[in-house]
């Protein structure tokens, strides 16, 4: 079924987000951005919040402080809504990495043992994973899954088999295939087999639905850049359920976490609630943008963000198998909308230099992922279904001459 260019146009007139696009900066002329599951755009009420502030640092000095501090937990309860999560649930603080490797020692030490992660889950979490293990003497089971459909129920079965996994972490929705995992039911699995599990969240806030507490979640780690579009370095988030908490302890002892701070006591100890896994001082321009992202995806609504993400994705794999797959390219997302999350992985053995000719000769902005991807992350609040078509309808003019071949294929730090 080929799908023309007009037709695709007929879709974003239909469109009820459409409106949402004018909300964020849009000065980059004819450029297709297909990359916000990386880095999201930035939107204007954000730019507004920022000045704000600035104005606010400069009138209220330190004495600004007094709404400032209450950022974390606020902006957490709010984010919290997007997730499923209830209020003293979630805090916005530190980088995924640092409330991964926060969550995984506090898991370890209410539930000692091994720990479980597949193979092909993003690197810093199995970094993270890694050295809490070496430092605890633990053992660390990578466990292989399928490339593009994603850890499942089976897999975790089989990975606490034998009763000595205690904590496993996997990703919601994979980074590389996009993949989206059954949340509740590896959940219950795992608690089954007397494990607890954290989900990486960071590339499904924001874009799929997020149920913690309906799923049995018990902890999550994510971050607010990509769908959320909070911008680059923002904080990320941690998530504890409530009836875990008064048992979970913070390897970082940090004076933001002290029961009472500003006593100024000889010894720590944890507040209550969410915010003993606070740190350090906190990041507050940050969190004004955290605030303005998620406020933003709730006011659009995360039904109608997944009906239009879902409908994106479909458009790419259809426009895929028309224009690429004669190209030697390979869809390698879910093609089954419900286990799929918000980018398509489309592979091809020459897939860096594919990716850089985009940029630099047709002016649309993926990422590659190696060995051999190139990521479409069409970010439903400000891309449009004629977006799409453009994208792929470039990449197969550009392979089918051949561009690829006039870029320097040298590898860059940032992909």
């Amino acid at each position: 079924m080929t799908i023309t260019r007009s037709e695709a146009e007929a879709l974003d007139q239909e469109d009820a987000l459409a409106p949402f696009r004018e909300r964020f900066v849009l000065d980059d002329g004819g450029r297709i951005y297909a990359d916000g599951n990386s880095l999201g755009r930035l939107p204007r009420q954000t730019a507004t919040r920022a000045e704000e502030l600035m104005r606010a640092w400069g009138d209220k000095l330190v004495s600004g402080w007094h709404d400032w501090v209450e950022l974390p937990a606020r902006v957490g309860d709010l984010l919290g809504r997007l997730l499923g999560a209830h209020d003293d649930e979630v805090l916005v603080c530190d980088s995924t990495t640092v409330n991964l490797y926060k969550l995984a020692h506090a898991a370890l030490d209410m539930r000692p043992g091994a720990i479980a992660t597949d193979a092909g889950n993003f690197p810093t979490d199995r970094y993270v994973l890694e050295g809490v293990a070496a430092r605890r003497g633990v053992e660390l089971r990578l466990f292989e899954t399928d490339d593009v459909e994603g850890p499942t129920v089976e897999d975790v079965r089989r990975v606490c088999a034998d009763g000595r996994v205690a904590l496993i972490c996997l990703s919601h929705v994979a980074f590389r295939s996009g993949a989206l995992a059954d949340m509740a039911a590896i959940t219950a699995r795992a608690r089954d087999a007397g494990a607890l599990v954290i989900w990486d969240l960071g590339h499904s806030a924001g874009a799929v639905p997020v149920a913690l507490h309906d799923a049995g979640a018990e902890l999550a780690v994510g971050c607010t850049y990509k769908y959320l579009n909070a911008g680059p370095g923002a904080p990320g988030f941690l998530y504890a359920r409530r009836e875990l908490q008064s048992r979970l302890r913070s390897p970082i002892q940090g004076w933001f976490g002290q029961r009472d701070q500003f006593a100024m006591g000889p010894h720590y100890e944890p507040a209550e609630g969410i915010e003993r896994f606070h740190a350090g001082t906190p990041p507050v321009l940050g969190l004004v943008s955290v605030e303005a992202g998620v406020e933003l995806v709730l006011e659009a609504g995360m039904d109608s963000i997944r009906r239009k993400s879902e409908a994106l994705t479909d458009l790419t794999i259809v426009l895929a198998d028309e224009r690429l797959a004669s190209l030697g390219f390979r869809v390698a997302s879910p093609r089954d909308r419900e286990r799929r999350g918000g980018h398509v992985a489309l592979a091809h053995p020459e897939s860096w230099r594919i990716c850089r000719a985009l940029i630099e000769r047709a002016d649309v902005v993926p990422d590659f992922r190696p060995p051999d991807v190139v990521r479409l992350g069409f970010s439903p609040l400000y891309s449009r279904f004629a977006d799409v078509w453009d994208a792929v309808d470039r990449l197969a003019d550009l392979v089918g001459r051949g561009e690829q071949e006039l870029v320097d294929a040298t590898p860059l730090r940032v992909t």
